[in-house]
């Protein structure tokens, strides 16, 4: 994310539940237990990532598994549906945010 954009997301509850680490394009991050991916990327980032087509920047659409806009991969290469993959301790997702397709 580039310093004068600010996350897309801001979290106005919940912010008492238990920290959770993680790694978002090589960068240490932090989500709260019960968040999806979608929820903590977006908590950190302007946006989810960049599509494949255009290279312009995406967030996710439907919210709900169906749309197919919100996929990131991990640093092993598993694609994940960002909307309704719980965040785990210690994920290490790459977004490509930033960087043309």
């Amino acid at each position: 994310m580039s310093e004068d954009r600010l996350p897309l997301l801001r979290r106005i509850t919940r912010k008492e539940h238990a920290a959770i680490a993680f790694t978002l394009d090589g960068a240490p991050c932090e989500g709260r237990a019960g968040d999806t991916l979608l929820s903590a990327i977006l908590s950190r980032s302007d946006s989810l990532r960049r599509t494949e087509f255009s290279g312009e920047p995406r967030a996710g659409f439907c919210q709900m598994g169906a749309c197919q806009d919100c996929w990131v991969m991990t640093e092993t290469g598993e694609r994940l549906r960002a909307c309704t993959t719980p965040l785990q301790p210690g994920m290490r997702i790459v977004t490509m945010t930033g960087k043309a397709a």
